[in-house]
């Protein structure tokens, strides 16, 4: 699919491109254009596909340390930008609008992302961080996704929110204001008042990719996310769906965690039947964009799905 800028990567100092990583192009729900990037496996014998699914706000430049890790592994890599986000089209005519419709608009686009990129090396494994953990858990339990393994990087299976602000959530949407900001923009944040990494370098290099192409970046989300949101979070947590889910999957929670709802990994993960789920101490949110020893505890656990999937 030829596209304006069709082959753009956003490149900064410090974060190099996986080996052999192109763009792809392909539609979304309702022929929205949208990003993908593969990067192929550096090994002679592949040993499959990883995809992976950024969380809010996120865009694959963001992921490139982590796409090198994989191909350090073995394997090939497909990162997508969701609908709205990176450089995929968005969907309100403010594009720092962080909105959905609903989440079959991202689950569409995974599943349209993988028809067209059929070549795919198999077996294939998804690693989904936050918002892309629901989208994933989603899509993998309906069946619009068939992958060998999951890894899930403190996933966006719950927040938390009171009655009372469920309640508003729906009475916004309700007075057909699914479209407007639930949180004003604020201020450029600082690394100090972060609550997603205790780890400057990577907070820095998010920084640098925005200010490299401000049109990367994503502001507050909208009522109408919110309610989206909160309707997945329904659907992915019924017991009955979760037994169902019978291959090998791997959580990591961090300690400090404020953006996401722990207690949500826990109700999930004790439902599926072949699932480990660690805390990862001292990480907030980001544990992939952490100190390199909490890194390691996320790649460690990863590593044992992949043992117990024969991988």
């Amino acid at each position: 699919m030829t596209q304006p800028d069709q082959d753009r990567i956003v490149d900064v100092p410090g974060n190099p491109r996986p080996e052999g990583a192109r763009i792809i192009w392909f539609e979304g729900v309702g022929g929205r254009k949208l990003r993908a990037c593969l990067a192929p496996a550096t090994s002679e014998t592949p040993r499959g596909t990883t995809i992976v699914c950024p969380g809010r706000t996120e865009f694959i430049e963001k992921y490139f340390e982590v796409a090198r890790e994989l191909q350090d592994r073995g394997f090939a890599v497909l990162i997508i930008d969701w609908p709205g986000q990176g450089l995929s089209e968005r969907l309100l005519d403010d594009p720092q609008k962080g909105h959905i419709d609903r989440f079959e608009t991202f689950m569409g686009a995974l599943r349209n992302g993988l028809d067209a990129m059929e070549e795919l090396p198999r077996p294939r494994v998804s690693l989904a961080h936050s918002m892309g953990g629901a989208i994933a858990l989603a899509a993998i339990g309906q069946g619009l996704v068939k992958v060998d393994a999951a890894a899930f990087c403190a996933p966006m299976w719950g927040l938390p929110l009171g009655r009372v602000q469920r309640y508003f959530i729906w009475a916004m949407r309700v007075m057909g204001r699914s479209d407007d900001f639930a949180q004003k923009p604020g201020p450029p944040e600082r690394f100090e008042e972060n609550v997603v990494t205790y780890d400057r370098a990577h907070w820095q290099m998010n920084r640098d990719l925005t200010d490299a192409a401000p049109e990367l970046s994503l502001g507050p989300v909208t009522w109408g996310w919110l309610g989206a949101s909160l309707d997945i979070f329904n659907r992915i947590s019924k017991p009955e769906v979760l037994a169902q889910i019978d291959i090998p999957i791997f959580v990591a929670s961090a300690a400090d965690e404020k953006l996401v709802d722990n207690r949500a990994h826990a109700n999930v993960a004790k439902r599926l039947p072949n699932c480990e789920h660690v805390t990862v101490e001292g990480a907030m949110h980001e544990i992939l964009m952490e100190k390199p020893d909490k890194r390691a505890e996320f790649w460690a656990g990863f590593d044992r799905m992949l043992e117990r999937a024969g991988i």
